[in-house]
Protein backbone atom coordinates (compact mmCIF):
# COMPACT_ATOMS: atom_id res chain seq x y z
CA UNK A 1 0.00 0.00 0.00
CA UNK A 2 3.13 2.16 -0.12
CA UNK A 3 1.99 3.92 -3.19
CA UNK A 4 -0.55 5.44 -1.10
CA UNK A 5 0.97 7.42 1.45
CA UNK A 6 1.68 11.11 0.46
CA UNK A 7 4.19 13.58 1.32
CA UNK A 8 1.54 14.98 4.32
CA UNK A 9 1.59 11.40 5.61
CA UNK A 10 5.42 11.89 5.92
CA UNK A 11 4.98 15.33 7.68
CA UNK A 12 2.34 13.93 10.09
CA UNK A 13 4.87 10.60 11.28
CA UNK A 14 7.90 12.63 11.41
CA UNK A 15 6.11 15.99 12.95
CA UNK A 16 7.89 18.40 10.44
CA UNK A 17 6.38 20.33 8.05
CA UNK A 18 5.45 19.25 4.34
CA UNK A 19 8.03 21.74 3.04
CA UNK A 20 10.26 20.22 5.01
CA UNK A 21 9.67 16.51 3.54
CA UNK A 22 9.71 18.46 0.09
CA UNK A 23 13.27 19.71 1.15
CA UNK A 24 14.64 16.11 2.10
CA UNK A 25 12.86 14.39 -0.99
CA UNK A 26 14.77 16.82 -3.75
CA UNK A 27 17.99 16.62 -2.03
CA UNK A 28 17.81 19.97 -0.04
CA UNK A 29 17.81 19.34 3.20
CA UNK A 30 21.80 20.25 3.68
CA UNK A 31 21.28 23.73 2.77
CA UNK A 32 22.60 25.65 5.68
CA UNK A 33 20.18 28.63 5.18
CA UNK A 34 16.96 26.16 6.54
CA UNK A 35 19.23 24.97 9.48
CA UNK A 36 17.55 21.57 9.90
CA UNK A 37 19.19 19.39 12.53
CA UNK A 38 20.69 16.32 11.69
CA UNK A 39 18.16 14.18 13.72
CA UNK A 40 15.43 15.78 11.84
CA UNK A 41 16.70 15.35 8.87
CA UNK A 42 17.47 11.33 9.56
CA UNK A 43 13.94 11.06 10.99
CA UNK A 44 12.39 12.02 7.89
CA UNK A 45 14.63 9.97 6.00
CA UNK A 46 14.06 6.81 7.91
CA UNK A 47 10.33 7.38 7.43
CA UNK A 48 10.52 7.91 3.75
CA UNK A 49 12.62 4.73 3.33
CA UNK A 50 10.32 2.50 5.82
CA UNK A 51 7.21 3.21 3.88
CA UNK A 52 8.76 2.99 0.60
CA UNK A 53 7.43 6.26 -0.50
CA UNK A 54 7.68 7.27 -4.20
CA UNK A 55 7.08 10.84 -5.19
CA UNK A 56 3.40 11.32 -7.29
CA UNK A 57 4.99 11.79 -11.01
CA UNK A 58 2.18 13.33 -12.15
CA UNK A 59 2.35 16.24 -9.57
CA UNK A 60 6.16 16.37 -9.79
CA UNK A 61 5.85 17.07 -13.72
CA UNK A 62 2.88 19.25 -12.73
CA UNK A 63 5.29 21.50 -10.65
CA UNK A 64 7.64 21.55 -12.67
CA UNK A 65 5.33 22.51 -15.82
CA UNK A 66 7.11 19.75 -18.09
CA UNK A 67 6.17 16.27 -18.78
CA UNK A 68 10.29 14.99 -17.84
CA UNK A 69 9.34 13.03 -21.61
CA UNK A 70 11.14 13.49 -24.38
CA UNK A 71 10.07 12.74 -27.86
CA UNK A 72 12.50 10.78 -30.29
CA UNK A 73 10.77 11.49 -34.29
CA UNK A 74 12.16 10.17 -37.12
CA UNK A 75 10.96 10.74 -40.65
CA UNK A 76 11.91 7.25 -41.68
CA UNK A 77 12.02 3.75 -40.54
CA UNK A 78 15.14 3.80 -38.11
CA UNK A 79 13.90 2.09 -35.43
CA UNK A 80 15.69 -1.41 -35.21
CA UNK A 81 14.51 -4.85 -35.32
CA UNK A 82 18.36 -5.96 -34.52
CA UNK A 83 21.09 -4.94 -32.48
CA UNK A 84 22.92 -4.75 -35.71
CA UNK A 85 20.43 -2.12 -36.82
CA UNK A 86 22.55 0.98 -37.66
CA UNK A 87 20.20 3.53 -35.82
CA UNK A 88 20.73 0.73 -32.97
CA UNK A 89 23.75 2.35 -31.09
CA UNK A 90 21.81 5.79 -31.23
CA UNK A 91 19.03 5.13 -29.43
CA UNK A 92 21.28 3.29 -27.07
CA UNK A 93 23.12 6.27 -26.50
CA UNK A 94 19.74 8.52 -26.00
CA UNK A 95 17.94 5.92 -23.22
CA UNK A 96 21.03 5.27 -21.20
CA UNK A 97 21.33 9.18 -20.90
CA UNK A 98 18.05 9.78 -20.37
CA UNK A 99 17.95 6.77 -17.55
CA UNK A 100 20.81 8.94 -15.97
CA UNK A 101 18.45 12.18 -15.96
CA UNK A 102 15.47 10.90 -14.97
CA UNK A 103 13.37 11.23 -18.11
CA UNK A 104 11.13 9.31 -19.80
CA UNK A 105 11.05 9.11 -23.71
CA UNK A 106 8.55 8.96 -25.94
CA UNK A 107 8.80 7.08 -29.31
CA UNK A 108 7.00 8.64 -32.01
CA UNK A 109 6.97 6.06 -34.54
CA UNK A 110 3.78 6.12 -36.69
CA UNK A 111 2.30 9.06 -39.49
CA UNK A 112 5.79 10.81 -40.20
CA UNK A 113 3.75 14.11 -40.82
CA UNK A 114 2.66 17.18 -38.82
CA UNK A 115 5.59 16.90 -36.52
CA UNK A 116 4.73 20.33 -34.73
CA UNK A 117 1.50 19.04 -33.72
CA UNK A 118 2.66 15.91 -32.35
CA UNK A 119 5.53 17.19 -30.34
CA UNK A 120 2.89 19.00 -27.82
CA UNK A 121 3.07 15.28 -26.30
CA UNK A 122 6.62 16.18 -25.25
CA UNK A 123 8.58 18.89 -23.23
CA UNK A 124 10.76 18.31 -26.89
CA UNK A 125 12.31 15.81 -29.18
CA UNK A 126 15.06 14.45 -31.06
CA UNK A 127 15.14 14.50 -34.17
CA UNK A 128 16.93 11.15 -36.21
CA UNK A 129 16.94 9.96 -39.40
CA UNK A 130 19.38 10.79 -42.50
CA UNK A 131 17.14 13.50 -44.16
CA UNK A 132 14.14 15.80 -42.20
CA UNK A 133 11.56 17.40 -44.05
CA UNK A 134 13.11 21.01 -44.82
CA UNK A 135 9.59 22.96 -43.99
CA UNK A 136 8.84 21.56 -40.68
CA UNK A 137 12.59 22.53 -40.09
CA UNK A 138 12.31 25.67 -40.73
CA UNK A 139 8.84 25.85 -38.50
CA UNK A 140 10.37 23.97 -35.50
CA UNK A 141 13.41 26.99 -35.75
CA UNK A 142 11.30 29.32 -36.18
CA UNK A 143 8.65 28.35 -33.58
CA UNK A 144 8.52 25.06 -32.18
CA UNK A 145 9.05 23.59 -29.45
CA UNK A 146 12.52 22.88 -28.11
CA UNK A 147 14.33 19.92 -30.09
CA UNK A 148 17.78 18.46 -31.01
CA UNK A 149 18.92 16.71 -34.53
CA UNK A 150 21.26 13.79 -34.35
CA UNK A 151 23.28 14.68 -37.17
CA UNK A 152 24.46 17.53 -38.52
CA UNK A 153 21.70 19.87 -40.25
CA UNK A 154 22.21 23.28 -42.81
CA UNK A 155 20.84 26.36 -41.11
CA UNK A 156 16.91 26.19 -41.86
CA UNK A 157 15.35 29.92 -41.25
CA UNK A 158 18.24 30.04 -38.20
CA UNK A 159 20.37 27.79 -36.32
CA UNK A 160 19.23 24.27 -36.01
CA UNK A 161 20.63 22.51 -33.02
CA UNK A 162 22.56 19.33 -33.68
CA UNK A 163 24.96 17.15 -32.26
CA UNK A 164 26.44 15.19 -35.19
CA UNK A 165 29.76 13.68 -36.54
CA UNK A 166 32.66 15.04 -37.87
CA UNK A 167 33.28 13.43 -40.95
CA UNK A 168 34.74 16.17 -43.17
CA UNK A 169 37.68 15.57 -41.18
CA UNK A 170 37.99 12.10 -40.42
CA UNK A 171 37.27 11.59 -44.21
CA UNK A 172 40.11 13.76 -44.93
CA UNK A 173 42.44 11.95 -42.55
CA UNK A 174 41.91 8.68 -44.05
CA UNK A 175 41.91 9.58 -47.71
CA UNK A 176 45.59 11.32 -46.73
CA UNK A 177 46.53 8.09 -45.21
CA UNK A 178 45.18 6.26 -48.74
CA UNK A 179 47.95 9.04 -50.12
CA UNK A 180 50.72 8.72 -48.13
CA UNK A 181 50.60 4.86 -49.05
CA UNK A 182 51.63 5.98 -52.43
CA UNK A 183 47.91 6.31 -54.14
CA UNK A 184 47.53 8.95 -56.70
CA UNK A 185 44.23 8.02 -58.42
CA UNK A 186 41.21 7.03 -56.46
CA UNK A 187 37.55 6.77 -56.98
CA UNK A 188 34.69 7.92 -54.40
CA UNK A 189 31.56 5.85 -55.01
CA UNK A 190 28.69 8.03 -53.71
CA UNK A 191 26.47 10.54 -54.13
CA UNK A 192 28.21 13.49 -52.62
CA UNK A 193 25.60 15.63 -52.13
CA UNK A 194 21.81 15.58 -50.81
CA UNK A 195 21.77 14.90 -46.97
CA UNK A 196 24.43 16.69 -44.73
CA UNK A 197 26.10 13.58 -43.69
CA UNK A 198 26.87 12.72 -47.56
CA UNK A 199 27.83 16.26 -48.28
CA UNK A 200 30.33 16.33 -45.54
CA UNK A 201 31.85 12.81 -46.42
CA UNK A 202 32.48 14.25 -50.10
CA UNK A 203 33.96 17.94 -48.67
CA UNK A 204 36.33 15.43 -46.92
CA UNK A 205 37.56 13.50 -49.25
CA UNK A 206 38.66 16.75 -51.61
CA UNK A 207 39.95 18.15 -49.03
CA UNK A 208 41.96 15.06 -48.14
CA UNK A 209 43.68 15.01 -51.70
CA UNK A 210 44.05 18.81 -51.69
CA UNK A 211 47.88 19.54 -52.40
CA UNK A 212 48.65 15.94 -52.76
CA UNK A 213 48.81 15.73 -56.75
CA UNK A 214 46.20 12.58 -56.36
CA UNK A 215 43.44 13.03 -58.85
CA UNK A 216 40.35 11.62 -58.17
CA UNK A 217 36.81 10.56 -60.13
CA UNK A 218 33.33 9.56 -59.01
CA UNK A 219 31.46 7.08 -59.24
CA UNK A 220 27.65 5.59 -59.17
CA UNK A 221 28.20 1.95 -58.80
CA UNK A 222 30.58 -1.33 -57.43
CA UNK A 223 30.60 -2.55 -60.97
CA UNK A 224 32.01 0.93 -62.56
CA UNK A 225 35.15 0.74 -60.30
CA UNK A 226 36.44 -2.00 -62.43
CA UNK A 227 37.22 0.17 -65.32
CA UNK A 228 38.00 3.53 -63.41
CA UNK A 229 41.75 3.22 -63.43
CA UNK A 230 42.19 4.01 -59.70
CA UNK A 231 43.80 1.82 -56.63
CA UNK A 232 41.52 3.45 -54.61
CA UNK A 233 38.17 3.24 -53.60
CA UNK A 234 36.26 5.37 -51.15
CA UNK A 235 32.69 4.17 -50.64
CA UNK A 236 29.98 7.19 -49.30
CA UNK A 237 27.80 4.17 -48.58
CA UNK A 238 29.71 1.48 -45.82
CA UNK A 239 27.54 -1.59 -47.55
CA UNK A 240 29.23 -1.13 -50.56
CA UNK A 241 32.51 -2.02 -49.41
CA UNK A 242 32.00 -5.80 -49.76
CA UNK A 243 30.52 -5.27 -53.15
CA UNK A 244 33.32 -3.44 -54.47
CA UNK A 245 35.74 -5.78 -52.57
CA UNK A 246 33.83 -9.05 -54.68
CA UNK A 247 34.06 -7.13 -58.04
CA UNK A 248 37.34 -5.64 -57.74
CA UNK A 249 39.02 -7.63 -54.68
CA UNK A 250 42.88 -6.27 -55.94
CA UNK A 251 41.82 -2.78 -55.16
CA UNK A 252 42.56 -0.76 -51.76
CA UNK A 253 38.87 -0.42 -49.78
CA UNK A 254 38.02 2.85 -47.59
CA UNK A 255 34.47 2.50 -45.89
CA UNK A 256 33.23 6.25 -44.43
CA UNK A 257 30.84 4.49 -41.54
CA UNK A 258 28.53 1.67 -40.76
CA UNK A 259 26.83 0.09 -43.00
CA UNK A 260 23.15 1.79 -43.23
CA UNK A 261 21.58 -1.02 -45.02
CA UNK A 262 21.97 -4.47 -45.26
CA UNK A 263 25.63 -5.97 -46.95
CA UNK A 264 26.55 -8.98 -48.04
CA UNK A 265 29.56 -9.68 -45.98
CA UNK A 266 32.83 -9.70 -46.99
CA UNK A 267 35.23 -11.72 -44.72
CA UNK A 268 37.30 -8.54 -44.46
CA UNK A 269 37.71 -6.25 -41.81
CA UNK A 270 37.50 -2.50 -43.91
CA UNK A 271 40.33 0.61 -43.36
CA UNK A 272 37.72 3.18 -42.63
CA UNK A 273 35.95 5.77 -39.91
CA UNK A 274 33.98 4.69 -37.18
CA UNK A 275 31.03 7.00 -36.02
CA UNK A 276 30.27 7.67 -32.60
CA UNK A 277 26.76 7.11 -32.42
CA UNK A 278 26.21 6.31 -29.22
CA UNK A 279 27.85 9.27 -27.97
CA UNK A 280 26.14 11.10 -30.27
CA UNK A 281 22.56 9.80 -29.07
CA UNK A 282 23.61 10.45 -25.51
CA UNK A 283 24.85 13.76 -26.29
CA UNK A 284 21.46 14.45 -28.06
CA UNK A 285 19.92 14.12 -24.90
CA UNK A 286 22.13 16.63 -22.51
CA UNK A 287 21.45 19.63 -25.08
CA UNK A 288 17.50 19.25 -25.87
CA UNK A 289 17.18 18.28 -21.71
CA UNK A 290 18.94 22.03 -21.56
CA UNK A 291 17.18 23.69 -23.81
CA UNK A 292 13.52 22.57 -22.34
CA UNK A 293 15.21 23.74 -18.89
CA UNK A 294 16.49 26.82 -20.08
CA UNK A 295 20.28 26.60 -19.11
CA UNK A 296 22.83 28.07 -21.42
CA UNK A 297 24.29 25.04 -24.06
CA UNK A 298 26.46 24.98 -26.90
CA UNK A 299 23.47 24.30 -29.71
CA UNK A 300 25.82 22.41 -32.15
CA UNK A 301 28.24 20.02 -31.38
CA UNK A 302 30.32 17.58 -33.94
CA UNK A 303 32.18 14.66 -31.94
CA UNK A 304 35.19 13.25 -33.71
CA UNK A 305 35.01 9.85 -35.85
CA UNK A 306 37.72 7.23 -35.06
CA UNK A 307 39.90 6.65 -38.14
CA UNK A 308 40.27 2.31 -38.36
CA UNK A 309 42.74 0.32 -39.93
CA UNK A 310 41.51 -2.59 -41.60
CA UNK A 311 42.78 -5.25 -44.18
CA UNK A 312 41.70 -3.29 -47.29
CA UNK A 313 44.24 -0.44 -47.33
CA UNK A 314 47.80 -1.57 -49.48
CA UNK A 315 50.97 -0.13 -49.93
CA UNK A 316 51.73 0.99 -53.75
Amino acid sequence: MAWRVTQRDIARMTGVSQTLVSFVLNGRDDDPRLKIAPETRDRVRRAIEATGYVADPVARRLAERRNRILGVFTYEPVFPSSARDFYHPFLVGIERRAEELDIDLLLLTSGRRQVLQRLRLADGAILLGRSLDRAELTSLVRSGPPFVSVGRRDDAGGPVPYVGADYASATAAVVRRAVDRGHTRLAYLGAGEGAEAWADRWRGFTAGLEGTGATAVRLGTPDAVRAAGVTAVVCEEAADGPAVHAVAPHLSVITLGEPTRAADPAGVVFTGIEIPREEMGAQAVDVLAALVEGRPVELQRLLPCTVTEGETLHEI
